[in-house]
């Protein structure tokens, strides 16, 4: 008897991925707003091994999972990367004041 099913998992990723939207569209700290990208990631990574599970997607979902892991630390590695050199330049993480950049 299989107490979770398909919909647990999607639920879970939907919540997952409104706190990330709300993260991102809400604060205007660079790194809570890349740690609201990050839920979006692994709301996307957790329907996909739902899927992978439940569904048809067979290995393949667990490979996109894997896939959106390494594209997530890589990105997270350039983002922290960037916030830094901004921290340097203006002393602050705030985005609304990082607009010096602009051409």
């Amino acid at each position: 008897m299989n107490m979770i099913v398909l919909e647990h998992y999607l639920l879970v990723g939907a919540i997952l991925f409104c706190l990330g939207f709300f993260c991102v569209l809400t604060r205007r700290n660079a790194v809570a707003v890349l740690m609201g990208v990050e839920l979006i990631f692994n709301a996307a990574n957790l329907n996909f091994v739902a899927f992978a599970r439940f569904g048809t997607l067979n290995i393949d979902g667990i490979m996109f999972a894997i896939f959106i892991i390494m594209l997530a630390a890589a990105e997270a590695t350039v983002a922290l990367a960037i916030v830094l050199n901004i921290y340097r330049q203006l002393d602050t993480v705030n985005l609304d004041e990082a607009d010096l950049m602009k051409g």
